[in-house]
């Protein structure tokens, strides 16, 4: 998969892209990003060679996500839906993050807006506290844009995508 054009899109749109990379670029041991609108659609996700070429870049090897970021996308929309109806169960208000551990990596969860969520998958040495900082400076940034408007917008750019990598 290459990255998605940002040719033809919003500003906010862009900026979004741009926020995606950067947090991508910048955090050691991110292995793959997405973010996943309500209803579990995802809106914009990392693209594999810029993480590759960070990796590389950092002296990383070059391990990576098993599945694509539609995987992800599912992966966080589900834990997302499991952690706000526990926290309905209990009585306990919204949920802000949520991160699993496992041997070989970990997964953090974050509501950006209105159901919206950001879920990063990282490596097992990445520092949780380094991804967790910068996720919430993401989250800052985007969650005030992201509107049904341009989530829809997200959705149409990643449509357009995936109908020309099929050719």
């Amino acid at each position: 998969m290459t990255a998605p054009s940002t040719f033809g899109l919003s500003s906010e749109a862009r900026n979004l892209h741009w926020l995606l990379t950067n947090l991508v670029e910048e955090v050691p041991g991110i292995q793959s990003v997405a973010v996943v609108s309500s209803d579990g659609l995802l809106l914009l996700s990392s693209d594999p060679g810029r993480i590759a070429a960070a990796r590389e870049a950092r002296g990383e090897r070059p391990t990576g996500p098993r599945g694509s970021s539609a995987d992800l996308a599912t992966i966080v929309s589900g834990i997302g839906s499991l952690t706000v109806g526990a926290a309905r169960l209990m009585e306990f208000g919204g949920v802000r993050h949520t991160m699993v551990a496992m041997d070989e990596g970990s997964l953090f969860v974050m509501s950006i807006s209105d159901g919206s969520l950001l879920g990063v998958h990282g490596s097992a040495d990445c520092d949780m506290s380094v991804v967790a900082y910068h996720m919430a400076l993401f989250v800052g940034r985007a969650g005030h844009v992201l509107t049904p408007e341009l989530r829809n917008e997200l959705r149409k750019s990643l449509e357009t995508e995936s109908t020309r990598s099929a050719r």
